[in-house]
């Protein structure tokens, strides 16, 4: 969780008014990354959340919307758990934190838990959260939602480029470029800047995936050569280290697929590549210790 902490703390760093997008997609990476990411995350955003300090608690909402936008299945499935909707709770109810924590914040928050009961419908939990805010008084009126946050996190549906299938966006997009509120152009240069960062992350994990299976075919292919040789004892001393190396190499490999195979729900095609590599793998290392060790 180190890593996590030290990329949070930059991405909340009350000292700067502006967010720092780059440390909140960093945060974003190492929650995917991590296997304890999801769940450990929004513990650690819950905290800033509750800050005393407006600015960093501001800024932990933008990284918990961004995570929801990024971050996948485990991650929703821990926000929409009651131990997590409890501790935003908290920031809203006066018998904690409700009498100091500011105005903005407090509707920030509201504005969090009621766009995931229009996004999550299916998440009973959220939705009873937000219903005992309002049966309370907590909660007078839903909010009406800023144009910029309209946008539900991106279904896992297959795309082609997001700017050609993501309809919902092109329309908002188009609304908001007719509109003469300066507040709305800026909503509208943010959604093209995220669009085209979002397709040139999406193109970096396409190149990332075309890499790593071409080097997990080629590795094998030439473990295999190599694997014959030895039964045969025709193994020369660097083919050997060559062998050894290799043999590292694929070990390394594996945890990459697995991750790989993690970020690649959308596309079943891809996933398929990457899970027959993952065998293809998981052979040529079977076989290794076979004839190694024998």
């Amino acid at each position: 969780g180190g890593e996590l902490e030290r990329w949070l703390n930059k991405a909340t760093d009350p000292s700067v008014p502006e967010e720092n997008w780059e440390c909140i997609q960093r945060f974003c990476d190492q929650v995917i990354a991590d296997t304890e990411g999801p769940s450990l995350a929004p513990r650690l955003l819950a905290h800033k959340i509750q800050s005393p300090q407006e600015v960093e608690a501001l800024h932990a909402l933008t990284v918990l919307e961004t995570c929801v936008n990024n971050c996948g299945e485990r991650f929703h499935n821990e926000i929409a758990k009651f131990r997590f909707l409890n501790e935003l709770i908290k920031v809203l109810s006066p018998k904690y934190y409700g009498t100091w924590s500011s105005e903005k914040v407090k509707s920030r928050v509201t504005e969090v838990i009621f766009s995931w009961t229009v996004w999550f419908p299916q998440e009973v939990k959220i939705r009873d959260a937000y219903q005992m805010l309002k049966k309370q008084g907590i909660v007078k009126e839903d909010p009406k939602l800023p144009e910029d946050k309209i946008l539900p996190p991106p279904s896992p549906r297959p795309q082609n480029s997001i700017f050609d299938t993501d309809e919902e966006k092109s329309k908002l997009l188009a609304r908001l470029l007719k509109s003469s509120h300066s507040e709305d152009l800026q909503a509208a240069n943010r959604l093209i800047k995220s669009m085209i960062k979002e397709e040139q992350e999406k193109s970096a994990k396409v190149s990332k995936r075309v890499n790593t299976i071409s080097e997990v075919s080629e590795n094998v292919k030439r473990m295999d050569e190599l694997l014959e040789n030895y039964k045969r004892q025709e193994l020369s001393r660097s083919d050997e280290e060559t062998l050894q190396t290799l043999f590292q190499r694929c070990e390394k490999l594996r945890p990459l697929l697995f991750r790989l195979a993690s970020e690649t729900t959308d596309d079943d095609e891809a996933l398929a590549e990457i899970l027959q590599a993952n065998d293809k793998l998981m052979q040529v290392l079977g076989r290794h210790k076979q004839v190694v060790a024998s």
